[in-house]
């Protein structure tokens, strides 16, 4: 069986797009419930939500390949 030359996989621009996406949405889901564990500590859910959706966007930003 032979080998042709560029049978192997070459990640597209729309790949690299939708990994991006996918760590933007883990991040802000883990912000989320880390924020909520926050809000619950602190009597306050609403305040920890929107603490962890700013640490999910965080996570997100600095897990994407630039």
């Amino acid at each position: 069986m032979e080998r042709t030359e560029g049978s192997g996989r070459e990640e597209s621009d729309a790949d690299e797009e939708g990994d991006s996406n996918t760590n933007m949405g883990l991040g802000i889901g883990i912000g989320v419930a880390l924020g909520a564990g926050i809000g619950v500590a602190l009597d306050n859910i609403a305040l920890g939500m929107g603490v962890g959706i700013a640490i999910g966007v965080a996570l997100g930003a600095g897990m994407s390949d630039r």
